[in-house]
C-alpha cells in the first residue's frame, strides 16, 4: 500500500510540474539566446544551486530553474515527462528510465562524487547489528536508486538472497517515517535522509561507500542537445559546479559548512566533518563521457538484470553521448 501511495504521489508531483515545464519551454523558445532557460533537477536539498551561489558563480548568462526531488529516479521521471531539461542522479535511475521504453534523454557528463551517507540503518535500540541480522526482517529501500543497488550487494556479501528479507520500496521521507514508526526494521537510503536518521538515533549496519563507483550522471533531454544554446548552457553549468567545489576546497569549507548546516538542520561541526570527509574521499568534479564511465554503468545494469529488476539485458551505451565533451572540456579549462 505504501508503494502504491508513493507512485500516486510521484505522479501527482509530475502533473504539477508539467504546466511549469511548458511555461518555461515557451519562454526559452520565444526569447533570444541570451534568455535561454535550463530546468535542472536537484535531489534532497538544492546543493548545487547553493554551492554556485556561495562561490559567486550563479551569475549565469542564462536562466536556471531548479526543482527539488527526493531522488534521482524522480528526476528521470520528470525528464521523461518533459518537466526537466537536465537531471543529476546516480548511475541507476537512467537505467530504469531507459528500460521503460524509448528514452528521450542521453547521459552527457559524469560528476565524480563521494559515496558517503549511503547506508542501511536500523532504529535506536534495534537488536540488529549487521546485514546478516536482517534475515526475515522488513527492510525499506529507495527503489531504482543507489540504495536498491547497495542493499542487494550487501545482502549478497552476507550470504543472503533478496528473497531472504521483506523488501519494501519507499521514498526517503516515507522510509524515515516508517523506520521511526516501527513499521520497518531497517532502511537503505542516502544523503539527507541518512543524516536525519542518525540525528534521530539510528545506527549503521551496512554501507555502500566501497560498493558504489562515485559516478553521478548528468542526463539531458534530447531537445537540449538539439539546441546549440541550451547545449552550451548545460556544459557551462556543469563546469561551474566543478569550479564552485574547487572554491570550497580552497580554504572556504567553514562558510559552506554553515550553509549546509542551515539547510540540513544538523550541527555545524557535523556538517563540516561530512563536507571535509566527502571532498577528501572523492573531490566533486565533472568529467567527460568515456568508455570507462559507460562500462561502469553497464556493470550496474547487469546486476539489476541478475536481481530480476530488469526483465532483459540492457545495453546502456545506447543512451550515452559524447556530444557535450568538447564544450565541457573547454568550459572546465576556463578560469572561474
Amino acid at each position: 500500500m505504501l508503494f502504491r501511495r508513493t507512485l500516486r504521489t510521484s505522479a501527482a508531483t509530475l502533473a504539477l510540474l508539467l504546466p511549469f515545464a511548458a511555461a518555461c519551454g515557451t519562454q526559452a523558445q520565444a526569447g533570444s539566446s541570451s534568455t535561454v532557460t535550463l530546468r535542472v533537477g536537484a535531489t534532497g536539498w538544492k546543493l548545487e544551486e547553493a554551492v554556485l551561489k556561495y562561490a559567486g558563480l550563479d551569475d549565469t548568462p542564462y536562466k536556471v530553474k531548479w526543482s527539488q526531488f527526493q531522488g534521482g529516479d524522480q528526476q528521470l521521471q520528470a525528464i521523461r515527462a518533459g518537466a526537466l531539461d537536465l537531471a543529476s542522479s546516480s548511475e541507476i535511475p537512467p537505467i530504469f528510465a531507459a528500460a521503460d521504453g524509448e528514452p528521450n534523454f542521453e547521459v552527457v557528463a559524469v560528476q565524480r562524487g563521494a559515496t558517503l551517507n549511503q547506508e542501511v540503518v536500523v532504529p535506536k535500540d534495534s537488536k540488529v547489528t549487521d546485514i546478516a541480522g536482517l534475515k526475515g526482517k522488513k527492510v525499506g529501500y529507495v527503489q531504482n536508486t543507489t540504495a536498491h543497488y547497495f542493499l542487494y550487494k550487501l545482502l549478497k556479501q552476507a550470504g543472503l538472497n533478496w528473497s531472504d528479507v521483506d523488501a519494501e520500496p519507499l521514498l526517503p521521507n516515507d522510509g524515515l517515517a516508517a523506520l521511526n514508526g516501527g513499521s520497518i526494521d531497517a532502511f537503505a537510503s542516502y544523503g539527507t535522509s541518512i543524516i536525519t536518521a542518525h540525528q534521530q538515533g539510528a545506527t549503521t549496519v551496512g554501507s555502500g561507500k566501497d560498493i558504489l563507483s562515485g559516478n553521478f550522471l548528468w542526463s539531458a533531454r534530447d531537445s537540449v542537445l538539439k539546441s546549440p544554446e541550451q547545449k552550451a548552457a548545460a556544459a557551462d553549468l556543469i563546469a561551474r559546479i566543478t569550479k564552485a567545489y574547487a572554491y570550497v576546497r580552497d580554504g572556504h569549507e567553514d562558510g559552506f559548512a554553515q550553509v549546509t548546516a542551515d539547510a540540513t538542520h544538523q550541527p555545524l561541526a557535523q556538517a563540516k566533518k561530512d563536507l571535509v570527509d566527502a571532498q577528501a574521499q572523492r573531490p566533486t568534479q565533472a568529467r567527460t563521457v568515456g568508455a570507462d564511465t559507460i562500462a561502469s554503468q553497464q556493470k550496474v545494469a547487469d546486476v539489476f538484470t541478475e536481481l530480476g529488476a530488469l526483465k532483459e539485458h540492457l545495453d546502456v551505451k545506447s543512451f550515452w553521448t559524447t556530444e557535450l565533451n568538447t564544450d565541457l572540456n573547454a568550459d572546465l579549462k576556463k578560469a572561474p
